[in-house]
């Protein structure tokens, strides 16, 4: 796929023009004063501005003259809704976290609440320039009604987790017939694909876990579950099956081109190698996982090995922000901890947070990079700002100057859904007073 080329001259819907333009492309391609002409939601041509304007007269423009135009952040591991209970479980381990959080998403969760928190978590997200997420939680259906309405990429779908009296107070033997049904009704967009959640070896037990992989293989859905988080699961794992959260997923054929583990961070060099072989992805959540005290992940690792890595901010209870900028920056830094500056490049970093998460997805050949016949998904970052001056190098200036809130203009799917940082598709003040309404109910 060329990125740097036109289609025979046509209008177009949309033309963003003027900056930078970061494609992201296998070439690393870089235009200054670039173009992205887009028609049908699909980005129709990517080139020198002049060029474009005149070959593609739009019925809307952006001008992002002073602007770097990179694809849209690709959030590659979740759960958006948790936007309702930032802040309520701060400074503890994963375990505490978990038995703070469990029981007020029992109290507190239903399908308004999800509506709620969703619409807070879509407002967050286009501010910081995430067109993208894959997102794990409850009443799945309530957010992609949200996400639709907002006019924003969501990948959900039905979640499994054998807890006493979940949130949906769904038995768990009715879960597979109600997850058959949303794929049944599921016909996807361009951009998205069917999504199984399964979420640990720590809350569903091995038979459980072949069949939800089962499932997810039928329908030829991504099945994406949290693996390997912290040494504590490790050993609650290895305690119940005598194997390490990996080593049971390998035994039992869950790892695959099509399954995305959450976080894996505890993992050894054979595990690593199980990962790469078998072309399973990782979801990097170094924010969530340095709050949680969980460590590090082995993520120079995993790459030398070739494990597809895109990054994730987790949920905002457990990393407080669904701040995709400042995840790549902090994946940028982080693992340069063990001394070697190299460890994880501003390129690299910036790479993990678009086309390799769309690639961790399986979404590779329609997002992650401002190519020719991709879904037109970008966001315009404000280079204005004394902290991005002067600017030597765009991935540097991406990965280590800018932050959230230089995101100026965002679009999915060829629609500006941010346009000179106020939001088209979502009251902001009414989005923040409904999810404080939630909370204070209960």
């Amino acid at each position: 796929m060329s990125t740097v080329r036109n289609t025979e001259a046509a209008g177009a819907d949309l033309l963003v023009h003027g900056g930078t333009v970061l494609t992201v492309d296998d070439s690393g391609t870089v235009l200054p004063d670039g173009a992205v002409a887009v028609r049908d939601g699909e980005i129709i041509a990517v080139g020198p501005a002049d060029a474009l304007r005149a070959a593609h007269p739009a019925a809307e423009e952006i001008d992002a003259t002073g602007c770097l135009v990179l694809p849209g952040l690709v959030n590659t591991h979740t759960h958006l809704a948790m936007t309702l209970l930032r802040g309520h479980a701060d400074d503890v381990d994963l375990q505490e976290f978990l038995g703070r959080v469990v029981p007020r998403e029992n109290a507190l969760l239903s399908p308004e609440a999800v509506t709620a928190g969703l619409r807070l978590a879509i407002a967050e997200s286009v501010r910081g320039g995430v067109t993208t997420a894959l997102d794990m939680y409850w009443f799945h259906e309530a957010a992609e009604r949200v996400a639709r309405d907002a006019g924003w990429r969501l990948l959900s779908g039905p979640t499994f987790m054998d807890v006493p009296g979940p949130p949906d107070r769904m038995p768990y033997g009715n879960r597979m017939d109600w997850a058959r049904r949303h794929l049944d009704g599921l016909r996807p967009s361009p951009g998205t694909r069917p999504v199984v959640f399964a979420h640990s070896a720590y809350t569903l037990d091995a038979g459980q876990l072949t069949d939800i992989a089962a499932l997810a293989k039928e329908y030829g859905a991504l099945l994406h579950l949290h693996a390997a988080e912290n040494a504590a699961e490790v050993a609650t794992v290895r305690e119940r099956y005598g194997k390490r959260p990996v080593e049971l997923l390998e035994s039992l054929g869950l790892l695959g081109p099509d399954t995305l583990l959450a976080h894996a961070v505890e993992l050894t060099d054979t595990e690593i190698a199980a990962l790469a072989r078998s072309g399973t992805g990782v979801a990097h959540c170094p924010v969530s996982n340095l709050k949680l005290g969980c460590g590090v992940a082995r993520v120079p690792e995993l790459l030398r090995q070739g494990v597809r890595v895109g990054l994730g901010t987790d949920g905002a209870v457990s990393s407080n922000s669904l701040d995709m900028v400042g995840a790549l920056g902090m994946a940028a830094l982080i693992h340069k901890a063990g001394g070697d500056p190299t460890a994880v490049g501003a390129e690299q970093a910036v790479r993990m947070a678009t086309i390799e998460g769309a690639r961790a997805l399986g979404l590779g050949g329609h997002l992650g990079s401002l190519e020719v016949g991709k879904r037109a998904d970008l966001a315009v970052l404000d280079l204005g700002g004394p902290h991005l001056a002067p600017r030597h190098d765009p991935w540097s200036t991406l990965a280590y100057s800018a932050r959230a809130g230089d995101v100026r203009d965002t679009v999915v799917d060829g629609r500006v859904l941010m346009r000179d940082r106020r939001l088209t598709t979502l009251d902001e003040a009414a989005v923040a007073g409904a999810a404080e309404a939630v909370v204070r109910s209960v």
